[in-house]
């Protein structure tokens, strides 16, 4: 037998952490990594956190899964922190993030279809952006323009139009009888830590306003305080109909989440959609955990103080390296350093030899995505690494 017990579709490296300790990570032979990865934007609070670790542990030995078939006073206190903290009045968890993308598309389309009487069963179209990550399930591939995810897995589901990111006059121009509504990460995550534009997102809930479509935001990587608020629209003065959630809400327990207006969700009525496991008391637990430490102002203000100092100091620290580095965008600790090279050998050459962990990303960007707990003594480290690491790379040879 060639192929692997765990099916190829990773080219996966040869780090393999087997223990997590705040900011590090431990690889089976005893390496120690700085990861400011964070899973992807998913270990907010770090890998060893105890408030996180305790809920878990405590849910674990109560009571972990019983489907939706039952009430669930652990799904309803994560929903009512969501609701107390967000534009939202109603909440529908699943298991990734993926899936709340899924459930938000399906909340647009059901407003317009499965509105009674004044139900329009052609308002089936959203407009989404080019470059856009928004998953990897079937709907989610077809509401991204890129090639790469398309491949090898025709057809495509129908209902989406790609327009120009931060581009408002394309997104006007795709508006016809078909809309059902937007679909945009305010800050592009795989595409290269790319934020819109205030003007572009206001905009949007503008358009939305007047034709009366659903602006729904796909928050999963930008979301729950990575920013340096509790979600990143809260910085361009509009609230979205819509928001998909996911990553660092469970701080590294899957979980997702799809946050609705009651207008918005008027077409989710019993038995339109549903999940075996999203909503489980485990995944419940580690969510209301994560809320408790991070859903305050003290924490946001943290997150804002650390990203403003990280920024200007790799702001400062790229004039040093003309010819590899060329700005550094992005808010609060989700920052891309946009690179005059490819961006993903730079990313192995600081993984493998100088043990920082980061994210390559689209547009030449390197994703600094650190634990939001980081203190100076892990953002020296970096500083360190990085330098070191600029300071020995050798651009590869074109091929």
């Amino acid at each position: 037998m060639s192929i692997t017990p765990l099916m190829p579709v990773y080219p996966r490296c040869g780090v393999r952490p087997v223990r997590g300790e705040h900011c590090h990570l431990i690889d089976e032979d005893g390496t120690r990594y700085l990861d400011f990865a964070s899973g992807i934007a998913v270990n907010l609070l770090g890998h060893s956190h105890p408030g996180l670790i305790g809920a878990i542990q405590k849910q674990a030995e109560t009571l972990m899964h019983v489907s939706n078939l039952y009430g669930s006073p652990q799904g309803e206190k994560l929903a009512q922190q969501l609701v107390d903290h967000t534009f939202a009045d109603t909440v529908f968890f699943t298991n990734s993030g993926a899936e709340a993308v899924e459930t938000a598309i399906k909340t647009a389309r059901a407003y317009h279809q499965n509105a009674g009487d004044d139900g329009d069963a052609n308002r089936f179209e959203l407009i989404t952006f080019k470059n856009a990550f928004h998953g990897r399930t079937m709907a989610t591939i077809s509401a991204s323009n890129q090639e790469k995810m398309h491949h090898g897995f025709s057809p495509l589901l129908a209902g989406f139009k790609y327009a120009e990111f931060d581009d408002l006059e394309a997104a006007k121009a795709h508006i016809g009888p078909n809309t059902a509504g937007f679909l945009v990460e305010p800050i592009q995550g795989e595409g290269g830590i790319r934020p819109a534009s205030v003007e572009f997102m206001q905009g949007l809930r503008a358009l939305a306003d007047e034709h009366d479509l659903m602006l729904v935001l796909d928050e999963v990587q930008c979301g729950v305080a990575r920013t340096g608020t509790f979600y990143a629209y809260e910085q361009y003065g509009i609230e979205p109909d819509i928001l998909a959630t996911a990553k660092g809400l469970g701080g590294g327990f899957p979980i997702g989440a799809c946050l609705a207006t009651e207008k918005a969700a008027r077409g989710m009525v019993f038995g339109t959609h549903g999940s075996t496991y999203g909503g489980n008391p485990l995944a419940m637990a580690a969510g209301s955990a994560v809320m408790e430490a991070v859903a305050n102002e003290e924490f946001l203000a943290s997150v804002r103080e650390k990203g403003e100092r990280l920024r200007s100091r790799l702001e400062q620290f790229i004039g040093n390296y003309p010819e590899l580095f060329e700005l550094v965008r992005g808010k609060g600790l989700m920052l891309g350093i946009k690179m005059k090279v490819e961006s993903r050998p730079f990313f192995v050459h600081l993984r493998d030899n100088h043990q920082l962990l980061t994210v390559a990303a689209g547009d030449n960007t390197l994703r600094v995505l650190p634990p939001l707990v980081i203190g100076d003594e892990e953002m020296d480290e970096f500083f360190e690494k990085l330098s070191a690491g600029a300071a020995s790379y050798k651009v590869p040879e074109p091929a």
